[in-house]
């Protein structure tokens, strides 16, 4: 969870009334007023008579007790032109403490010869609702007072940009929220003339002062007559098709429409509801948020020394930012690219809310110099997202896939084991199911290894697999977008190829969620909802960028690349899997393999790699693993291979007689 500060005043905050006097003596006339309101008879029917003498004699305790609850509760740290409902609360907070030590008084200076500083039970009542009333009002008042001064004022009318008239999608949490921020804003740019929203009992109520005026159906009536240039979608959890359905409608008018950032932005204070933004293709995803068990993460990493491999990465970078949340003791860096590893470690300068982040460069491959770190830091939990993972990359080379993919996550979890890490938790990939690319197979034969590591040392070892990432570096999306820039085609290799996506968040966190759950040996796999078709991505993102598909961007199909799947697979079915605890998280039930047939495979692999053969290498991946399908490099990949197998021999396949 986000840190947040404590509401209570530093030094600075109760010494505030030597910056604003002014604001201090206003504060001291009410309260002081109040105070002798509270003696007269006519408002205070059990007093007879107005008792000046008691009344001033008694008032120096009284403003001294309601002051210092006022700064103990740190009231004075509000400005008061944004002052808002849930800091009213701490007006109240305070009137309970003041009414109730000045009660406690009451009763025991009767027992005392002091008994003179008693405060009739009925003043302290009338007194403290006159009194803290008036704070309340006076610091309402002033917000009213500078919200009309700051919109009539010529000086920012000048200033402010010209509102266009805009209707809210959503009369929720999310839309009122929206409202109340831009009602306060003097250079907002939208001007809310209304609602509409799908849930027929809302129509004709009003949310935050603005009316709901129909349905999204009403959507075409509504912006022609009101005059609309902008719709924003606030629905509280909308579904992607939700979304896509609301544009297309927009597209049809045409309205532009635009969207209140996700709760994942708003969380991590990317962006504030009042900043809507462009509809991006993370939102037609459109799946549930992610409900993370915050305890059991927290108690994973917190206080603790974690390590993330591969930490300049798209993945490795959201990692460093979701754990740091959790309150780690530090956090190790640990990157090859020094340009990446800037950019990340950037983030955490001068950020005192943040755990000691450690920026090391470092190829996981090197065994000396991992070893070296492992000395001097000892991590606890090891998050390894350092990998070779293009596709047709690792088809030309083949020898780097197995050093990195493979003997590197050796190296690093022999080191775990050795330095009594608690935890090792691999990065892998849905297409180390039934792999038919150097890239899958390598990934395959690293999750081996965690296994087999899993057996020789007490630490935890497991893997998590998942799809594809929406905008991780190489990916479909900032490839598209690219091309989509350049005025390019957009290629897409199959009209039928579809993949798994997650966004990079929703990811990370699961990623530390299966690492909390584990107890060694698991391959976690996690559920990434239903394939999306390439092509409708493509076309989604070409409407997104306010284009039309096929007309002012094409869209042009290259064939399937060599080592890819038209689907790929995830074992996301009943037999092949275990239920945790967490709805999105599973366990699948993979094979194991001995010690002996890791030492050897590793080995074989090591002669292979030595002489750079790379025909060698392939047959080996079809040779250890039965569900294997990797063509040799000397043959263009069939598309029977791709789909069915297609009858291929063995020969033409690279395997063993």
């Amino acid at each position: 969870m986000p840190y947040r500060q404590p509401h209570t005043a530093a030094l600075s905050d109760r010494l505030w009334f030597f910056r604003r006097p002014i604001q201090f003596l206003l504060d001291l006339t009410i309260l002081s007023g109040a105070f002798f309101l509270a003696y007269l008879p006519a408002i205070n029917i059990q007093v007879t008579a107005f008792y000046v003498d008691s009344a001033i004699r008694k008032l120096p305790l009284v403003l001294l007790i309601q002051f210092s609850a006022l700064f103990l509760v740190g009231s004075y740290s509000i400005i008061w032109r944004y002052v808002s409902i849930s800091d009213l609360r701490v007006f109240l907070t305070a009137a309970i403490v003041s009414g109730g030590i000045l009660l406690v008084l009451r009763f025991a200076l009767a027992l005392t010869d002091l008994s003179l500083w008693q405060v009739p039970m009925s003043v302290i009542l009338i007194d403290t609702v006159l009194g803290y009333g008036g704070l309340v009002g006076v610091r309402v008042l002033r917000r009213f007072v500078y919200e009309v001064w700051d919109k009539r004022s010529p000086l920012m009318r000048s200033r402010a940009p010209k509102r266009k008239p805009a209707l809210l999608v959503g009369a929720g949490r999310m839309g009122a929220t929206l409202v109340k921020n831009l009602g306060g804003r003097s250079d907002a740019e939208l001007e809310i003339r209304g609602f509409v929203d799908d849930n027929p009992k809302k129509k004709g109520g009003s949310v935050g002062g603005v009316k709901v005026l129909g349905t999204t159906t009403d959507l075409p009536r509504l912006v022609a007559e009101l005059k609309i240039e902008q719709i924003v979608i606030a629905i509280d959890h909308a579904q992607g098709k939700e979304i896509r359905r609301i544009l297309e409608l927009c597209s049809s008018i045409p309205v532009k429409a635009q969207i209140v950032p996700s709760l994942n932005e708003l969380a991590h204070g990317r962006l504030a509801v009042s900043r809507v933004r462009d509809v991006q293709i993370d939102d037609l995803l459109g799946r549930d948020p992610v409900k993370l068990d915050d305890r059991n993460v927290r108690e994973f990493l917190s206080g603790k020394t974690v390590m993330v491999t591969g930490a300049g990465g798209s993945i490795g970078s959201e990692l460093v930012r979701q754990i740091i949340e959790f309150r780690p003791k530090t956090i190790l860096l640990v990157e090859r690219a020094e340009f990446l590893l800037f950019n990340i470690s950037r983030e955490f300068d001068g950020n005192e809310q943040t755990a000691d982040a450690i920026s090391l460069i470092a190829d996981v491959g090197d065994e000396p110099r991992m070893r070296e770190i492992f000395e001097r830091f000892h991590p606890q939990v090891i998050f390894h997202a350092a990998a070779h993972k293009h596709v047709p990359l690792m088809e030309s080379n083949t020898c780097e896939a197995v050093k990195n993919n493979i003997f590197a996550t050796r190296i690093l979890g022999k080191l775990a084991g050795e330095f009594g890490s608690t935890d090792f938790v691999l990065i892998s990939t849905d297409k180390a199911v039934n792999p038919t690319s150097i890239m899958g197979a390598s990934k395959r034969i690293a999750e081996i290894v965690v296994q087999e590591l899993n057996q020789a040392y007490e630490t935890n070892y497991m893997a998590v697999r998942f799809g594809n990432v929406l905008g991780s570096a190489g990916s479909v999306v900032p490839i598209f977008k690219e091309q989509i820039e350049k005025g390019e085609p957009i290629t897409v290799t199959d009209r039928e190829m579809t993949r798994y996506f997650m966004t990079i968040p929703e990811a990370s966190q699961l990623v530390m969620q299966a690492g909390a759950l584990g107890s060694g040996g698991e391959i976690f796999i996690l559920d990434m909802g239903d394939p999306v078709k390439i092509l409708d991505l493509a076309e989604d993102m070409v409407r997104l960028s306010g284009l039309t598909p096929y007309e002012d961007i094409d869209i042009v199909f290259t064939g399937i690349r060599k080592g890819e799947k038209l689907f790929e697979e995830l074992e996301i079915t009943g037999e092949n899997l275990l239920k945790t605890h967490h709805p999105k998280i599973f366990i699948g039930k993979i094979a194991t393999y001995s010690k002996d047939e890791v030492m050897s495979m590793l080995a074989r692999f090591q002669q292979a790699v030595e002489a750079a053969d790379t025909r060698e290498i392939r047959r080996l991946f079809n040779e250890i693993l039965p569900e294997a399908t990797i063509v040799s490099d000397k043959i263009p990949v069939p598309e029977a291979i791709i789909t069915e197998n297609g009858g291929l021999s063995r020969a033409e396949l690279g395997l063993a007689d």
